[in-house]
Parts: structure tokens; sequence; C-alpha cells
């Protein structure tokens, strides 16, 4: 059974993606500052799990206790991304606890040898290209880490929603990575149990979304007031389509790049629509934004971007198995779960991070061999 510690846990989504993988592995300890977050994850994965704690406090004596095979961590993406133009990478107040595990808490587990056998970090695809990702790799390798670094979006895996995600996976360097070439340091598109080819067409987004009456729909509707300011900047998707943009923390209250709007009267032309909207508008028709009414626009509601994330299962007709826990708000439902992780890009990761552990591997297995192990459990 691998035991793990979740930090930067958020509602649990890479808790969910290793309990959905195929190696025994439980989620001993989980760390977050944030309490809505804390309380959601208390209600999903039980009270002895999480602790609500900065992490930039946590010492190796304390973590020591828990006899970790795997950290799992999610750390802030504000510092790496290409949303924020005040992005400091790890100058940044918000990397603090990030460099204190990598920095402070590692290197004095590894001098004990009860540092984790396995690590995977998540983050947004800023990442790479920060002096945190250098610093980060250059540290697991001195401590005795193989490392293996990847950028993937869901679409690839069937998924219709682009968010491109910056991941690294290490292992003491005793145990190695299957198809993975650690001398080139290069930054993979795909997962090397999964050829490039095997990437499948995204499916359709109606095979995520709820089934709404009227009256659920109007309270999802995207309102007059920011169309008419804001309307020409949304990303406007059909339920019949095949792909979305990435949903931020920030979705509904912020229109670029916060994430996609279904538009659910699908004949319709939707440039046609807006151009006639435009052109009103500059005739000076103050009921100019009438006009968008027939396209009838929505935000995705939040139990939609959950299967999207596949914190809950879309393909399933089961009760969800995800729990709100009362009086948390729309917004904060749509803050956490922009903060989290596609949990089936994680589980694939997962996957392959841990497929010594899957079975019992001899040691006179060849690389394919280890692909073959992995491709047996893709499906």
């Amino acid at each position: 059974m691998v035991r793990a510690i979740e930090f930067y846990s958020g509602i649990g989504g890479l808790h969910l993606a290793l309990s959905r993988s195929q190696t025994p592995a439980t989620v001993i300890a989980a760390y977050d500052w944030d309490p809505i977050a804390s309380q959601v994850y208390t209600v999903n994965y039980g009270p002895n799990v999480i602790h609500k704690a900065d992490i930039s406090t946590l010492t190796a004596a304390r973590l020591s206790h828990f006899q970790a095979d795997l950290w799992l961590l999610s750390p802030a993406c504000q510092p790496y991304t290409i949303l924020n133009p005040d992005a400091k990478g790890a100058s940044d107040p918000r990397a603090r606890s990030f460099l204190h595990l990598i920095d402070n808490v590692l290197p004095q587990l590894a001098a004990q040898q009860v540092h984790p056998r396995y690590m995977l970090v998540e983050n947004v695809a800023g990442f790479q290209d920060s002096d945190m990702r250098h610093h980060l790799v250059s540290t697991l390798k001195q401590l005795g880490y193989n490392v293996a670094e990847f950028n993937l979006t869901p679409l690839q895996f069937g998924i219709p929603n682009s968010r491109l995600r910056y991941y690294l996976l290490a292992k003491l360097s005793r145990l190695r990575f299957p198809g993975y070439d650690e001398s080139r340091s290069n930054i993979l598109d795909y997962i090397p149990s999964q050829c490039p080819e095997m990437s499948v067409a995204p499916r359709c987004l109606n095979q995520y979304l709820d089934e709404l009456d009227d009256e659920s729909l109007a309270s999802f509707k995207v309102s007059d007031r920011v169309l008419e300011k804001w309307g020409r900047l949304f990303d406007i998707v059909l339920p019949s389509g095949t792909r979305s943009c990435c949903f931020t923390r920030g979705y509904t209250q912020l229109v670029e790049r916060a994430g996609s709007i279904l538009q659910m009267s699908e004949q319709l032309d939707t440039t046609r629509v807006f151009d006639e909207f435009f052109a009103a508008q500059r005739s000076g028709d103050e009921q100019a934004v009438r006009l968008l009414n027939c396209l009838r626009l929505r935000y995705f509601t939040p139990s939609e971007l959950l299967r999207l994330f596949h914190i809950t299962d879309p393909f399933t007709n089961t009760p969800c198995d995800f729990i709100w826990p009362p009086g948390v708000s729309l917004k904060s439902k749509y803050r956490l779960i922009g903060n989290s992780v596609n949990v089936e890009v994680v589980r694939r990761l997962i996957n392959y991070l841990l497929i010594e552990e899957s079975r019992e591997v001899s040691s006179d297995f060849t690389p394919a061999d280890h692909v073959a192990v992995e491709q047996s459990y893709q499906h």
C-alpha cells in the first residue's frame, strides 16, 4: 500500500486521482490553508486527513512520522501564470512554501533516508519557463531522483476541455521511467506508455451537461449587463462541440481567459447574431443587447465542470459521490473547481509513475515490458 501526502490539497483532486489509479494507495495526510477547501475536503475524505496549515511552517520532523512513499503537490500557480503580468516566479511570496518544502524539508528527510520514493508536481504551463522549475529539477537530481516532465491537456485524452498543464514526476534513481530518455531532459507532450497516435478525438460537450429546466437555465444565464459590455470577449461553444477553454478560479467573475460559455440555441449563427447586436449598438439602440437573447447564452454549472474535470464520473448514472458542504457559495464552487486538477490526466500519470507498485515487476523486465503493463490498464 503506497502512503501519500497531498500538499496544496484544495478539494482533493490529486487524492481522487490516486484512489482511481491501478495501485493500492492511501492519502495519510493533506495540507491546505484555505478554510473552505478544507471543509470540502473533510466532507469528502473524512476529518482525520486534512490539516489546515501554512505549508511553509511544516518541518521534516513532523512529516517524517508519516513515512510517506509519495508526495502529491499542486502549489500556487499565480507566480508562473501568463494571466498574471506581475508573475515573479520563485521570488513571489506565494512560492515561499513550495521553496520551503524543496529546499529545507526534502533535503532533511533525504539525510535521514525517510524521503518519499515518488513525487508528482502539477502547475500551469508557464511553470516550465520559470526559475523555479530549473531549481526544482536541479534539487531533485541532487537528492537522487530521476525526473520526467510533461505538458499535457485533457483534449488528448478525449475530454473536451483545453487545460494545458505542466507535470513533473520524480522517483528515486534506482527506479526508472519506462520509455523515457532521462538523458535528454526534454518535456514530453504524451505519456510514453501511450504513443502520441493513441490520442483520441474529444467527446462532445453534451455528454457532460446537466438536463436543466427553464428555471435552472435562467439562473446560469449570462446577464445582459455583462453581454452588453463584454460579450465580444467570451469564448462561446455549442453543446455539440468538442472543445472548451480552460476554466479558471475567476469563472463567472472574469470574462476573457476565464472559461467558455454555452450557446444553447445551436441552430443560430453566433457571428451573425453578434454582428446584428453590434450594428444596433452603434446606431444607439439602448435595447440592442436583447438581440442576443435568442442565443440563450449561459455559464457551465459547477456539476458540469466537475464532470469535465473528471472529479465526478460523467459516464455513469450513479448518484454524484462528490459532496458540497452546506453554505458553500456558487462563487466559491467555481473558484475551488478552477483551482483543481483534471483527475483523469493525473490518474494516468500516477499509473505511469507507480508502475513498479502496480505489479510485482521483476528486475529483468525491459522497458517494452513496462509499457505493456501500463497499456493493459489504459481502458
